[in-house]
């Protein structure tokens, strides 16, 4: 891809729902050296309420007619999961660089067309996987990494999100393919020098067992075991009453590193009650500044042509791991990653 001149990119977002607008709001107060251009979404007004109250003009319910315009550099993409890979292939072959949400196919052929559509366009495919940019995170990978705990032996991720406000409208496999994907890159990321070579999925509607019929699935356990021999645990739960809670934690041959608190600031209250602390309710008040500065890193990667957080092939293999684990809860069995094939 050719460099681009310093002038500000300009970034197009593509869905206006609450993570679309979240986006849009980043890029436009945030994100030095961008500029929000454009805003679409098939509901009518949607783009418009996102983008009138941060003085973008330009909005669209059709977002080919944002990717047809050359004066955008690159794209976000936040629509509905089954429209990402789609979109992805489109904005590549429009020329934009693409940030595309997590999951960024919901099979591993469109995961391929997806690398494949980037690739063959010359332009920079990031993906979605915010902890990677969250501060405690990087540090605690950056550790691992540098050998600080030795050979990782046990890994664990953890996702537990703070309420459940309409189970109906929770679409199958959620728990693995939207939820559990951030741990499973999470886990690969940490344990980098390895690859997973066999899943073990179980789940449950414990949350809203009365939905369970429907699909849900809100509570969940998966093991994963990997080449070098260590094991790892991401566990998911959609009703945690204290707060939005995500860690991880690699346990190796030289100790341990944690990452992660519930705790939305080190604040802590005694009284006649106890002890307690404020903790984060919103997935972006706990990685506010993850969530940036991601965008930040999309906004060099338009400009330069260098992705450094997630890749295409990263969420790749996070999607393998979801996908056995949809494989492993309908068989009740433990199932080898080159056995994972299509989702149903």
């Amino acid at each position: 891809m050719t460099q681009i001149s310093q002038q500000p990119v300009r970034l197009g977002v593509i869905g206006a729902g609450w993570i679309g607008a979240f986006h849009a709001e980043t890029i436009a107060t945030r994100v030095p050296g961008a500029q929000l251009a454009a805003v679409a979404d098939p509901v009518p007004g949607a783009a418009e309420r996102v983008a009138g109250p941060l003085g973008v003009e330009q909005t669209h319910t059709d977002a080919d007619a944002l990717l047809a315009d050359a004066s955008i550099d690159g794209v976000v993409i936040a629509s509905p999961a089954f429209t990402h890979t789609d979109l992805v292939v489109k904005a590549a072959e429009a020329g934009k660089a693409v940030f595309v949400e997590k999951p960024m196919a919901l099979t591993l052929e469109d995961a391929d067309r997806a690398i494949s559509a980037a690739a063959s366009a010359g332009v920079p495919l990031q993906t979605g996987f915010n902890r990677r940019f969250a501060k405690d995170f990087a540090d605690a990978r950056a550790r691992v990494a540098g050998g600080a705990i030795g050979t990782p032996q046990l890994l664990r991720s953890l996702t537990r999100d703070p309420g459940l406000a309409n189970p109906g409208v929770v679409k199958p496999w959620t728990i693995f393919l939207e939820t559990l994907i951030h741990d499973f890159d999470t886990l690969n990321w940490f344990n980098a020098d390895a690859r997973p070579v066999e899943v073990f999925a179980k789940a449950d509607a414990l949350v809203a067992p009365e939905f369970k019929e429907a699909g849900l699935l809100d509570t969940a356990m998966v093991t994963i075991a990997y080449s070098n021999g260590a094991l790892a645990s991401a566990e998911a739960n959609f009703s945690a009453a204290y707060g939005y809670d995500v860690r991880g934690e690699v346990f190796g041959s030289k100790g341990m590193i944690q990452a992660g608190d519930v705790r939305a600031s080190s604040v802590r209250q005694f009284d006649s009650a106890g002890i307690s602390a404020p903790t984060a309710r919103l997935n972006i008040e706990l990685f506010h500044d993850a969530y940036t500065d991601e965008l930040v890193s999309f906004a060099h990667a338009v400009r330069t042509g260098e992705v450094v957080g997630a890749r295409g092939e990263d969420a790749r293999a996070a999607l393998a791991i979801a996908i056995a684990c949809v494989e492993s809860y309908t068989r009740n069995a433990p199932v080898a990653l080159s056995e994972a094939g299509r989702l149903a």
